[in-house]
């Protein structure tokens, strides 16, 4: 009964989404604007019919929880399609390690690839919650991608993940070319928490700690930041999908009591950034973590990093998700793709560093 349902769900959110936009902005009522931002409409779409499917998934049990993002996270993502999809075990610092393979259609020789990590507020997200983003950015950027199944809080809380993280990639960068990657085109990435942990990975690679540097960081709306709480943290605290109480949550489960909250490891915008590889940074004009992804971009710019810092103005966090509905989600992580297939491209150059007074602005 319960799939039967979350079907329902998904055809009828892909249906309202398919219509023409003038349509959808008159279902999702006025206009909401913060700042100058105008939400937009799909977003606003979904946030309409999120607000009636019960509590969010941060007031429920957390298994109960998990269930409920992965439902929902299936529901605008979709079943994309991949060349191949094969799963892995490795030995990880905590026991067994599952790692995902994504092949795109067509490629059949070595290739650049993305090591990517889910976010989830580090209590929630699997391989399955973000498996269609995995087969978007694949397919759009002509890489192989591989995501890590890293052990969740409150059960291993901070550093369970980072050392799962590292050795995932450590055997994906010293196993390379029986893996069909490309040994010296490998980028980390990362949505939310996940963006974090890929910030953390770039640094400790980059610095000789764990397997090779990666030549690319692709970073999207990344929590960088536990010491300071910025001032979109509370402007877009509730309403958007990101919450004050799922941050709260997040980090409650997450972080040990009494731990150095401007450790690297925990905040990477604390961390050396200078030599960093070149970054994609993308922040949601209606998310609470907006501002500690711009802060970071703009810290990466001043230690001589190359940085494309893009502001999706009308977007909430989750949008990395929303591959498989509607036009906004689709075309924001499309530029993110286009980047990440530039990056790695042996023929075209990475795209120029922007400083922070010239932010990207997306206009379609």
């Amino acid at each position: 009964m319960t799939r039967a349902i979350d079907s329902a769900k998904r055809h009828t959110l892909r249906a309202l989404l398919s219509i023409p936009s003038g349509v959808i902005r008159r279902i999702a009522g006025r206009p909401v604007e913060i700042e100058g931002n105008v939400l937009d409409a799909e977003m606003q779409l979904i946030l309409a019919l999120r607000a009636v499917e019960g509590a969010p998934i941060e007031e429920r049990p957390i298994p109960n929880g998990r269930r409920a993002l992965l439902a929902g996270s299936k529901a605008v993502g979709g079943d994309l399609p991949i060349g191949a999809v094969t799963d892995l075990d490795i030995d990880g610092p905590g026991g067994p390690l599952r790692l995902r393979f994504y092949t795109p259609r067509g490629l059949t020789s070595a290739s650049p690839a993305l090591f990517y990590i889910h976010g989830g507020g580090w209590i929630y997200g699997d391989l399955d919650s973000h498996d269609a983003v995995c087969r978007f950015l694949a397919e759009r950027a002509g890489v192989r991608v591989v995501a890590v199944d890293y052990r969740l809080a409150p059960e291993a809380p901070f550093p369970a993940a980072v050392h799962d993280v590292e050795a995932a990639y450590s055997f994906v960068t010293a196993n390379a070319a029986g893996l069909g990657i490309d040994p010296d085109r490998i980028a980390v990435g990362g949505d939310s928490a996940g963006g974090n942990l890929a910030a953390v990975l770039a640094q400790r690679a980059t610095r000789g700690g764990v397997g090779v540097p990666p030549v690319f960081q692709l970073l999207i709306y990344p929590a960088v930041d536990f010491a300071v709480k910025r001032a979109s943290r509370t402007t877009f605290g509730s309403g958007f999908i990101l919450t004050t109480r799922f941050m709260d949550l997040a980090e409650e489960s997450y972080v040990p009591a009494g731990a150095d909250r401007t450790d690297p490891l925990l905040s990477p915008i604390y961390g050396d950034l200078t030599g960093l590889p070149p970054a994609y940074v993308v922040t949601a004009g209606f998310d609470p973590l907006r501002d500690e992804g711009d802060a970071y971009a703009e810290k990466l710019r001043e230690a001589g990093v190359e940085v494309q810092h893009v502001v999706e103005p009308g977007l909430i966090h989750s949008f990395a998700n929303m591959v498989g509905v509607g036009k906004s989600g689709p075309e924001a992580m499309g530029r993110a793709a286009t980047a990440l297939r530039r990056a790695l491209s042996p023929a075209v150059s990475a795209p120029p560093a922007q400083t922070a007074s010239r932010r990207l602005t997306p206009t379609s």
